[in-house]
């Protein structure tokens, strides 16, 4: 009878998954718009959600060569501030979108649990970061966590050209890391990106489910959070360290 398969690898997605993007994203957004008249008397959280949506589409047009980083941030706060501030002029966007860019980095933040589930698994797993931004933001946002020397491989969209949920860019981490799909584990918290990717390029995938969205897939892993330690190590590892 052959041995079990051991699990040598952990990928993990970066932003969302151990950069807390969405706290860092409100944060920076508040304090941008907080000294702007239409911000006093408007609800922040359809606000909040609008500047998602609009993050989400200029993301994917930004991975596909549509635009420039700069161009699709500079087109999508000018589609976000348009409903509440129309009569905006050009320097006043721009204003806004340097605002936002000072203030990002200041608020930023890990999600809980994030860095002691690393300094848990790193002696024992190789860990590889596959993500869809660029290499040297996101090497900065390792820095800043505290988690460079936690992580052996970095994997970006950029360097590999081509976007997660392809299945190339698994396969590139893979190569790297000098593994098989069958000892890695893909822990992330996009569904189509990082779940689907994963099962594609077959990686048993972990999903870390912290809006507490509908499981589609009730056989994937699913995390709500990493705390306590013990629970996140158990179902990322599916062995007790």
């Amino acid at each position: 009878m052959p041995l079990p398969i051991r699990l040598t690898t952990i990928l993990f997605d970066l932003d969302d998954t151990l950069f807390d993007h969405i706290a860092t994203a409100r944060a920076s957004l508040r304090a941008s718009a907080a000294p702007l008249p239409f911000f006093q008397t408007i609800d922040f959280e359809p606000f909040y959600q609008l500047y998602s949506e609009l993050l989400e589409e200029y993301h994917a047009l930004l991975m596909a060569g549509r635009y420039s980083y700069d161009e699709a941030r500079r087109l999508r706060f000018e589609r976000l501030l348009a409903p509440y501030w129309p009569s905006a002029t050009a320097k006043e966007i721009d204003d806004f979108v340097r605002a936002n860019q000072r203030h990002y980095p200041l608020m930023r933040q890990p999600v809980a649990g994030a860095l002691p589930l690393l300094q848990a698994l790193h002696p024992h797993y190789r860990i590889g970061i596959v993500t869809n931004n660029r290499t040297a933001e996101q090497e900065e946002k390792l820095a800043f966590l505290g988690m460079t020397d936690l992580v052996d491989a970095l994997i970006t969209s950029e360097d590999v050209g081509v976007p997660k949920p392809d299945p190339r860019i698994f396969e590139a981490a893979m190569q790297r890391l000098g593994v098989r799909p069958e000892e890695t584990v893909l822990v992330g918290d996009n569904w189509r990106a990082d779940v689907l990717g994963a099962l594609a390029a077959g990686i048993r995938p972990v999903w870390v489910n912290r809006l507490g969205a509908v499981q589609p897939l009730s056989h994937v892993a699913e995390l709500t959070s990493f705390e306590p330690l013990e629970v996140a190590l158990q179902k990322i590892t599916a062995v007790e360290l």
